[in-house]
């Protein structure tokens, strides 16, 4: 990935159009303001959720999973103004396992825009492997974009996101190489939402629920029991 990528993905006007989803999901979490806890951020990128979380509740730590190096130097300089309430670890969402330096006994776990991208057996894997990292009681909530169960409902998600983005029609048809090839890599492994939720029950979660949820954009989660 290159800097540039990596700027793009820290963009600021896409960090304000996701702002509320990303603090609702902050608000989710199962902690008063002036709580002490530690959590992960999972496919961290530049930390737009992580810096969600951590400006909602000043006594949090956070860990940010991510592989990309050039993500992690972008992520760095976003994130100079938590300087000491946070660190970056190297994990590579694709592998077997993760890496020591992730704790063991996570209060919470985060993801924002990053599980879509996985092939179903990882997503699967990445639901336990959590699970795994999580203390009695702890959270996960994700917030992804999913794919429509059929074309009559991918048509009414398209007819209605097209109202609010007047541009999107023509922007579909004119796409160079690169916006093509970003945009196949965004949709190749996105998948209905109802699979994903049934992949937390068999991993172990309960409580779970689709907390908010915008046409083909979705928060949800469970906790692991107590």
């Amino acid at each position: 990935m290159s800097e540039e990528v990596a700027r793009s993905f820290a963009n600021q006007s896409r960090e304000r159009e996701r702002a509320s989803q990303l603090t609702l999901m902050a608000r989710l979490l199962p902690f008063a303001v002036s709580d002490a806890f530690t959590f992960m951020d999972l496919g961290a990128g530049t930390g737009a959720a992580t810096r969600a979380v951590l400006t909602e509740y000043p006594r949090a730590q956070a860990v940010l999973a991510e592989y990309s190096p050039q993500m992690t130097a972008e992520g760095e300089r976003q994130m100079a103004a938590f300087a000491g309430r946070y660190r970056y670890v190297a994990l590579d969402m694709l592998s077997e396992s993760w890496p020591d330096a992730v704790p063991t006994q996570l209060d919470a776990v985060v993801s924002a825009l990053s599980v879509h991208h996985l092939p179903d057996e990882n997503k699967r894997a990445v639901f336990l492997r959590i699970h795994e990292r999580l203390r009695p009681g702890g959270w996960y909530l994700n917030f992804d974009p999913i794919r429509a169960t059929d074309p009559d409902l991918e048509a009414v998600w398209e007819r209605v996101n097209d109202r609010y983005e007047p541009d999107a029609p023509y922007n579909r048809t004119h796409r160079s190489h690169a916006e093509q090839a970003r945009y196949e890599n965004h949709v190749r492994y996105m998948i209905p939402l109802e699979p994903q939720l049934q992949w937390l029950r068999d991993a172990g979660f309960e409580t779970i629920d689709v907390f908010w949820k915008r046409l083909d954009w979705v928060i949800f989660g469970g906790a692991k029991p107590r």
